[in-house]
């Protein structure tokens, strides 16, 4: 798209999502190509990727094996429904994904996004202990601070207040403490040392409310959304045992921290913490097509096998659930993540991504950092009666410097996909520092 072409563009029609829009408008941001690392403006200026699109790019951009594979398909066969039906697809990529899942997790639920990935893993752990005979159990738990997508469920498990204030929740919703403790963990590298207690308050609501009326608990393994919080040390195991104890389930929303991006194939098995449900989107096609899964241990997918076998077990899905285009992608970028070796290259980057982010904590505005993985954030101190304005200053600066991130609020976040060099690294921080400093 040339200069003239974009200038042309009728901005008023596209209401954006997550975006100040009339701020946007005024002065657009436009991507128009990508390749590899970089995107490219319409006028053709480089924009390295720091953020993996949208934490989704991680085999990077413009991957003609997945293009090809998806125009295969189209060509083929470009839709077939999977309710009372099926196709090859669907079937081959839920087993090649069952055998890089964690052990157990071997029955796969597809669906069009991380928003329906964590709705249909709500209502898959309310309904399975309504199987099992035990109805009561409909509370669910999320944890203040998470995020976990836009459905009315993800919406009441998270706890981001600018998500819900707009919307009602459902009811029979508790949400355990957050894990951000910048008072006794700053500038942490990895997990930090302080916190593990803060899973005991999950056995705090379980004698509030009484541990059979709890379905589930939801959590990120690594927060990401609201600014990369990693677990406390020993935090997961604690929640697991908790979960075992009273026999509530554990749902990991693996969204942003699946398919490589803190150095194996999920998060569940960098930390040794296998949960009961794992949902999943964003990296599965690379961000080419849209798409999720939710990951289900077989036993909660046997108790739904009852009654007569013509009688439909599950009445929930979508219309493009298993979508032979996305199935297609999905193969694709699987077939590179194996042969490029990408579930686990994060932990050949890790050492030298940590000590570049930490480098920039004797900038002035920055108040903490915390990485895990490939993915890191950095607070700055809010202005004065501007709170968010210097993230937004971020933002825009490094966009016009050349680098694309995240921000919210006065945290930046960044988590670029896992093809980077060290040489990148160098040079994605060297513009962070620049930028940073710029700002007052």
């Amino acid at each position: 798209m040339t200069a003239a072409a974009r200038n042309s563009l009728d901005l008023d029609a596209f209401w954006m999502p997550f975006t100040a829009s009339r701020q946007f408008k005024a002065k657009p941001r436009m991507l128009a190509s990508a390749k590899g690392m970089f995107y490219r403006t319409p006028e053709g200026a480089p924009v390295m990727d720091g953020s993996a699109g949208l934490w989704c790019v991680n085999a990077g951009h413009g991957r003609p094996e997945i293009a090809d594979a998806v125009h295969r398909q189209l060509m083929e066969m470009d839709y077939a429904p999977t309710m009372q039906m099926g196709h090859p697809l669907p079937f081959e990529l839920a087993s090649r994904l069952a055998r890089i899942a964690p052990a157990g997790l071997d029955r796969i639920f597809f669906t069009n996004s991380g928003s329906d990935a964590v709705d249909t893993a709500l209502k898959i752990a309310v309904a399975y202990h309504r199987m099992r005979g035990e109805g009561q159990r409909t509370r669910l738990i999320g944890r203040e601070k998470g995020y976990h997508g836009v459905g009315f469920g993800g919406i009441s498990v998270g706890g981001l207040v600018n998500n819900r204030r707009l919307f009602p929740t459902l009811h029979g919703i508790d949400h355990i403490s957050h894990t951000l403790l910048p008072a006794v963990n700053p500038f942490s590298r990895g997990e930090p040392d302080h916190g593990v207690e803060l899973a005991d308050d999950l056995e705090r609501l379980a004698q509030l409310h009484g541990p059979e009326t709890i379905a589930a608990v939801i959590v990120e393994p690594v927060a990401g959304s609201v600014g990369v919080l990693p677990p406390p040390k020993g935090y997961l195991e604690r929640l697991r045992a908790i979960c075992d104890r009273h026999g509530i389930l554990l749902i990991f929303d693996e969204v942003i921290t699946g398919f490589g991006r803190v150095g194996e194939a999920f998060a569940a098995q960098r930390f040794g913490v296998t949960p009961d449900l794992m949902s999943t989107a964003k990296g599965i096609t690379n961000g080419a097509v849209p798409m999720g899964a939710v990951f289900a241990r077989r036993a909660i997918h046997e108790a739904f096998l009852q009654g007569p076998p013509e009688v439909i077990e599950l009445f929930h899905g979508f219309t493009y659930s298993g979508h032979p285009a996305a199935c297609a992608a999905a193969l694709a970028t699987l077939d590179i993540f194996a042969r490029e070796g990408l579930f686990t290259r994060v932990q050949s980057l890790e050492a030298a991504w940590t000590e570049a982010i930490h480098g920039l904590r004797d900038i002035k505005t920055v108040v903490d950092i915390r990485n895990l993985g490939l993915m890191g954030a950095v607070e700055m101190a809010p202005r004065d009666g501007a709170p968010g304005a210097r993230g937004y200053a971020a933002l825009t600066g490094a966009f016009e410097a050349g680098l694309l991130l995240r921000a919210t609020g006065d945290t930046i976040a960044l988590s670029p996909p896992l093809i980077i060099t060290e040489d990148q690294i160098g040079e994605m921080f060297a513009t962070v520092r620049r930028v940073l400093e710029a700002i007052d």
